[in-house]
């Protein structure tokens, strides 16, 4: 068998993942649309750039990519976070997923698709990439934000219902109309995701025996090979290979070894999901983006209108202002990888051929979309907030006139409102200077602690240590949450 121009083909379109990745990190654009765009260059709908690549080339190696996707969701997902705080959270992300499900199931409908066509567009809609949400948080420091936990705590809740979501998805997918049956594979799904929760909050300490190893390279293999298992058992169940891999990552992800096995699994994450996003781009066809135009249009207008309403519902739920709820906002009105893992459902279910296309160019604007929102905030947030707040020290200013002459209003006149409005408008301008100077000198703070802690991993890893050192600790005023909710502390895998 002789594959070298097929070898020499995905090399080529990986080496220009990686030439326009450089270029879209440059406008802070994330991978998930370079990757897609690259398959979209390679696919045999664009014969005229030059690549032909088949889906069937890459098939096997992208459901690795979709398995390590979902193994790894569900290694990060904080389950002391969760039980600990689940009140709390199921109000604040339930009301936030609610918003966004129900009104896309309203759009879903209003398309004339079908309805199991309408189920799969609300769930595109409904979720956040959690992969473009963490990066942003990160990339735009503001893991220091006071919101970002209340962010982090409503990808947790759309994490939950990701995995609901998708086990009743793959009923419905099926095509059964007899009751009874729907009714046992629903059982079957939910009775599987029960019991692998049950084992991933009670039996991590039994299943940390079975990673008891020093060998990377078989340690590597075991959590490979129980990801794509799982994957193949979720497949064979009817509940998909998304959440076999989902629920063994949260298994593992309650082990001792949580750690180490992050450690090795998300660069093989990264680059499998690369080939699932090239290998989606590769099935998409740039002459049916016209058919799906004004439902993408539609659906990109009610994602970020929703996603303005829940951000400031949470953000007041939460005890926030209305900056903080347009911060919320902008990072998780992000869409990306689940929107695409349902495309790849419906495709195989024989739905509707412009889900597709229409999942296609949705993630696309929107993963462009996205981070443009999230690096401006500050700015949509002076152009909204700043003239209600400039309108209530106006008022206040002229009832201050008022009792300090007549005791009454003070009378109106150009000169006096014109004084007024100069200085309410610089009093306004002087806190955003000095707010702003606050945030400039916290994210330097915290650019330092992260700094320190790089340094003192590597140090810790260059000398071969496992245990922290007894030096002082270095203190900061700055308070430095982790990227996830903290978790009470653990038995670490003693080789990591």
């Amino acid at each position: 068998m002789h594959l070298g121009g097929e070898l020499l083909t995905i090399g080529v379109l990986f080496v220009i993942a990686y030439v326009l990745g450089r270029l879209g990190k440059t406008i802070g654009l994330p991978a998930i649309p370079i990757y897609m765009v690259v398959g979209l260059i390679a696919s045999p709908h664009t014969p005229w750039i030059g690549l032909n690549v088949e889906s069937h080339t890459i098939e096997l190696i992208a459901t690795f990519g979709l398995i390590l996707l979902l193994f790894n969701l569900g290694l990060e997902f904080d389950q002391e976070e969760f039980y600990g705080n689940a009140g709390k959270l199921l109000v604040s992300g339930g009301t936030y997923v609610a918003i966004n499900m129900g009104v896309g199931f309203a759009f879903g409908f209003s398309l004339g698709w079908g309805t199991r066509e309408a189920l799969i567009i609300a769930g595109m809609t409904a979720t956040s990439s959690s992969a473009i949400v963490t990066k942003l948080l990160i990339e735009l420091r503001r893991l220091a934000n006071d919101e970002t936990p209340m962010i982090l705590g409503v990808t947790v809740i759309e994490d939950v219902f990701i995995a609901i979501y998708l086990a009743i998805v793959s009923v419905v997918l099926s095509g059964d109309t007899n009751v009874w049956a729907v009714v046992g594979k629903l059982a079957l799904a939910f009775g599987f995701l029960i019991v692998m929760f049950t084992l991933a909050r009670f039996a991590g300490k039994w299943v940390s025996k079975i990673f008891a190893t020093r060998d990377d390279e078989l340690f590597t293999v075991l959590f490979f090979g129980l990801a794509v298992m799982f994957g193949g058992i979720g497949d064979l169940l009817g509940v998909t290979d998304a959440i076999g891999a989902f629920v063994i990552g949260l298994l593992c992800g309650a082990t001792r070894y949580r750690d180490r096995i992050e450690q090795l699994a998300l660069p093989m994450r990264d680059v499998f999901a690369a080939f699932f996003f090239v290998n989606f781009g590769l099935g998409l066809d740039l002459s049916t983006f016209g058919e799906v135009l004004w439902p993408v249009l539609g659906a990109i207008g009610m994602t970020v209108v929703l996603n303005a309403v829940a951000g400031q519902l949470v953000a007041r739920m939460n005890g926030f202002n209305v900056q903080q709820g347009i911060n919320t906002a902008v990072i998780l009105v992000n869409r990306g990888e689940f929107a695409l893992i349902l495309a790849t459902l419906s495709a195989a279910a024989g739905l509707e051929a412009r889900i597709t296309a229409f999942a296609g160019l949705y993630v696309l604007v929107m993963a462009v979309l996205g981070p443009l929102l999230a690096v401006n905030s500050d700015r949509i947030g002076r152009l909204v907030v700043r003239p209600a707040r400039v309108a209530r020290l106006r008022s206040r200013l002229r009832d201050r006139l008022g009792r300090a002459g007549t005791g009454r209003t003070a009378p109106a006149g150009p000169a006096l409102d014109e004084a007024i409005d100069a200085a309410a408008t610089a009093a306004v301008a002087d806190q955003d200077a000095e707010a702003a100077a606050r945030r400039a000198e916290r994210d330097r703070q915290f650019a330092e602690e992260f700094a320190l802690v790089e340094a003192a991993g590597r140090e810790e890893r260059d000398n071969g240590t496992s245990e922290p050192t007894t030096s002082e600790p270095v203190t900061s005023p700055v308070e430095i949450p982790a990227e996830r909710p903290k978790r009470p502390a653990r038995q670490r895998d003693p080789e990591y």
